[in-house]
């Protein structure tokens, strides 16, 4: 090959191949103090650190008020049925109600599906799971700023959309029908699909989001037992508690695994023949 083939060959290839490692750039993984490891965009890892640095002190004001400290886990996405608008809503509802219950000057519950949590419109879920890992996990990963994690559950749902055990698939349809005349993007949603998702899915245990969260407290627990005799003393006694659909979760789910959801490590760029040779 002459030299100025040779040149023209490369002036071809550089860009090709700076394109693609910006394009890889773009993306990189990030890991937690417990190693849990998310392929987010760099662009938004300020402001996921933003948002971290926000809830901490908004927990720590709550705290300084001498309440417990709550965590809610919910399904936020839209998919399969699901509906980011009513998620919204039955969030907030939850929100009200475990703090009813239990008393608004003795407890907050942290509400994750609150607007003021959210990240840019380019976030994907692994962006979101970095930042509530750091939060769930705090400084150390022993999960210092929470008393209790709150799993949603078909209960949480059913209050919700005022479910009595009678139709309450035709509850939904009739739901989805007023909805769908102000809620422009229930448009995505199809009518049958947001149905029996409401009706007969709705809870943590489809939501990619709440295994990442599972997986996260379960790692703090495991932590948190084997810190007994450690400066903190925590041990079993002082782990943080669980609860699913309104109740405390049986001894034995507290080791319980699950599938994960976002957790992964970006791919690694593909080589192209030129690289390889």
């Amino acid at each position: 090959m002459d030299i100025s083939r040779a040149a023209c060959l490369g002036a071809l290839l550089v860009p090709a191949l700076l394109a693609g490692v910006n394009a890889h750039a773009q993306q990189s993984t990030e890991c937690s103090r417990n190693a849990f490891c998310y392929c987010v965009h760099d662009d938004l890892k300020k402001a996921i650190s933003a948002r971290v640095d926000e809830v901490r002190a908004r927990i720590a004001a709550q705290r300084a008020q001498g309440k417990a400290i709550g965590y809610l886990s919910i399904p936020i996405s839209t998919v399969a049925g699901s509906y980011f608008g009513v998620n919204a809503k039955v969030a907030a509802r939850t929100k009200e109600r475990v703090e009813d219950r239990f008393g608004v000057r003795s407890l907050w519950l942290l509400n994750t599906a609150a607007k003021e949590f959210s990240l840019p419109g380019s976030a994907s879920g692994a962006d979101y799971m970095l930042m509530w890992t750091r939060i769930l996990e705090g400084e150390d990963g022993l999960g210092r700023d929470f008393d209790f994690i709150y799993f949603a559950g078909p209960s949480d749902f059913a209050e919700f959309f005022s479910f009595d055990g009678r139709s309450d698939l035709e509850k939904l349809e009739q739901y989805y029908d007023g909805l769908r005349k102000t809620e422009t993007g229930l448009a995505t949603v199809n009518r049958t699909e947001f149905r029996n998702y409401h009706g007969l899915r709705a809870s943590v245990s489809f939501s990619l989001g709440s295994h990442d969260e599972w997986s996260i407290v379960r790692k703090i627990n495991e932590r948190r037992k084997e810190e007994k005799d450690g400066q903190d003393g925590f041990g079993v006694a002082r782990q943080v508690a669980l609860m699913f659909n309104g109740s405390g979760v049986a001894p034995g789910l507290f080791e319980a695994t699950t599938a994960s959801g976002n957790e992964s490590q970006c791919p690694l760029p593909r080589q192209t023949t030129t690289e390889k040779q």
